[in-house]
């Protein structure tokens, strides 16, 4: 399975997010491109099984300015049926914890992905194993969510012909 993590990252908290959920990812098999959202043409994405969006929380919940212009160029362009599932680190000491998450679940929605239904949300870095378990959880189950799925589109088609 080829999947693609994208981030942007202040402090390097979602930074190490990324990077539990690229290794989860890797020893199970799959194919991983990693690379900051910054500099990501979104047509890229449709290469890949899987996305994963992960972005840390601005102020009181707004979107980092780095990926403002990712995050508009996402409704240009036709994702529909493409897998995605969100992730970031956030501060409970603002109002809006991991806000921004939200937003790009909401936008990937709008573009027309399949998104996963529940996002990574962490206190600022994974430090605890609790913490890490839940980073490397959250990448099985998106990888297991994307196998159904395509184990079902097989099955239709197969029903199909």
């Amino acid at each position: 399975m080829k999947i693609f993590i994208g981030y942007v990252s202040l402090s390097g908290n979602t930074e190490e997010m990324a990077n539990i959920l690229k290794n989860t990812l890797l020893s199970i098999g799959c194919e991983v491109d990693m690379e900051s959202l910054e500099t990501v043409e979104v047509q890229s994405l449709l290469d890949y099984d899987c996305i994963f969006i992960g972005t840390y929380t601005w102020g009181d919940g707004d979107l980092p300015y780095e990926v403002e212009d990712f995050y508009n160029e996402l409704l240009e362009y036709h994702l529909t049926g493409q897998n995605a599932a969100c992730f970031g680190s956030g501060d409970h000491a603002y109002p809006k914890f991991c806000a921004a998450v939200d937003t790009f679940y909401q936008q990937l929605n709008q573009c027309g992905c399949n998104v996963y239904p529940e996002s990574l949300k962490i206190e600022l870095d994974p430090q605890t194993e609790d913490e890490i378990r839940q980073c490397e959880k959250f990448a099985q189950s998106v990888y297991e969510w994307v196998l159904q799925k395509k184990v079902m589109n097989q099955g239709a088609k197969q029903s199909f012909l």
